[in-house]
């Protein structure tokens, strides 16, 4: 009794669940101008998404002995790029759209009860394509005001990574909430600035990755909730057959894969996922 008392109240709690309070309820959010980085129509940068090709010219480029007194020395370049090489994949996940996409593929091989079907590494391998393709308006923005530029002698390294910097500080604070941005500045102790862009990295990217969490669940419950309706139904089905040594799971998984083919959820789901970004 109690079971079938948890499975029908369960569908509600998670319906209101995303109503409730925030633990944050108390943070006054801070008002920012509205951001500058929509990157469509005339703003979108012509460049495109940097090439494997610049990347390694830039790494050439930033290595290349310029002679005395004019840049670092060459082994201090070198540490320096193989410092950032090392933190890369922790900058993939928790600075792009990579987390939230990862966290709903989870949520959704889970609802669907597959095991290991798809495999983890086709579901890392599917959020990492995602992400670059979600992405892609960030870099090639970063492109066209960075790279392109520091490859002409435009501009030197540092300015470069200043600028690309800018570019994925905007990314983050359209996808960040205002609560959070607040919660974090308020534990700062320091005075909210006039402009979004003001607020330091070290501010906003855990308002970042606290969003990203909280949207993934969110989506992520709500892709759960039919599947979790089919397991009631053939529970309920099962059990007025007096078929209670089955197990649910075996039965309702061709229907569950049955409903997500038919109603094309990977098309669906990396459409959803793409629109979700601002």
């Amino acid at each position: 009794m109690n079971k079938r008392l948890f499975r029908v109240l369960f569908p509600a709690f998670v319906v209101l669940l995303p109503m409730g309070t925030s633990l944050a309820q108390d943070i006054e959010p801070i008002e920012f101008p509205s951001m500058p980085g929509d990157t469509s129509g005339a703003d979108t940068p012509k460049a495109g998404v940097p090439s494997v090709a610049d990347l390694m010219m830039v790494m050439d480029k930033a290595t290349a002995n310029e002679g005395e007194g004019k840049d670092w020395s060459t082994p201090v370049k070198l540490v320096i790029i193989f410092s950032g090489l090392a933190i890369v994949p922790s900058l993939l996940v928790m600075m792009t759209s990579f987390a939230r996409i990862v966290i709903v593929l989870a949520f959704v091989r889970r609802a669907l009860s597959t095991q290991t079907i798809p495999p983890t590494i086709a579901i890392i391998g599917l959020a990492m394509f995602l992400t670059l393709y979600t992405m892609a308006p960030t870099f090639a923005k970063a492109n066209a005001s960075s790279i392109q530029p520091y490859l002409a002698d435009e501009i030197n390294f540092q300015t470069a990574g200043a600028r690309a910097g800018s570019c994925i500080k905007e990314f983050m604070l359209r996808q960040s909430r205002e609560a959070d941005l607040a919660l974090f500045v308020k534990m700062a102790k320091i005075n909210p600035p006039s402009r979004a862009m003001d607020i330091g990295m070290h501010i906003v990217i855990p308002a970042f990755i606290i969003s990203e969490f909280r949207t993934a669940f969110e989506m992520g419950c709500l892709l759960f909730i039919p599947f979790l309706l089919v397991d009631m139904v053939i529970a309920s089905v099962l059990l007025s057959a007096g078929m209670m040594m089955l197990p649910p799971v075996m039965i309702s998984l061709p229907f569950k894969l049955m409903l997500f083919i038919l109603v094309d959820g990977w098309g669906l789901l990396a459409r959803s996922l793409s629109l979700s970004f601002r």
